[in-house]
């Protein structure tokens, strides 16, 4: 069992940067896959970025490649979202969300279908 608790949006102007953080909670952290996801009010959920149990692995969408980093501390239950060069099209709701008990140590997953657990989101705004 995870829960999970975002914090660190906010408003930036373009160009700014923003760290976002998802605080986890329940035995089975560490054996978890982590991913970010974001949506636009009226518009389906995207994939971001995905981290493998160790973090060891990471996996991004070719829209935020170089310009985001996702890491983990597992001593401290928490996971990251480094945004850097914000644009304007970054604007949505930012959540974090975990796989079920991840058997492969660098597995990760860019489909929402394969996460169970999610948070209950972070606002991000960008303006130009």
């Amino acid at each position: 069992q995870v829960q999970l608790v975002e914090s660190g949006g906010g408003l930036v102007q373009a160009g700014g940067s923003l760290r976002l953080s998802c605080a986890a909670s329940g035995r089975t952290y560490s054996q978890n896959a982590m991913g970010w996801f974001r949506q636009v009010l009226g518009k389906e959920r995207e994939f971001v970025a995905a981290i493998s149990k160790g973090g060891g692995s990471t996996q991004y969408a070719v829209s935020v490649r170089g310009r985001f980093t996702i890491s983990r501390d597992n001593a401290k239950n928490t996971v990251y979202l480094q945004m850097n060069s914000l644009e304007p099209e970054d604007t949505a709701v930012y959540y974090c969300a975990a796989v079920g008990l991840t058997i492969a140590r660098s597995y990760t997953s860019s489909r929402e279908s394969e996460y169970y657990y999610w948070g209950q989101g972070t606002q991000v705004t960008v303006s130009s």
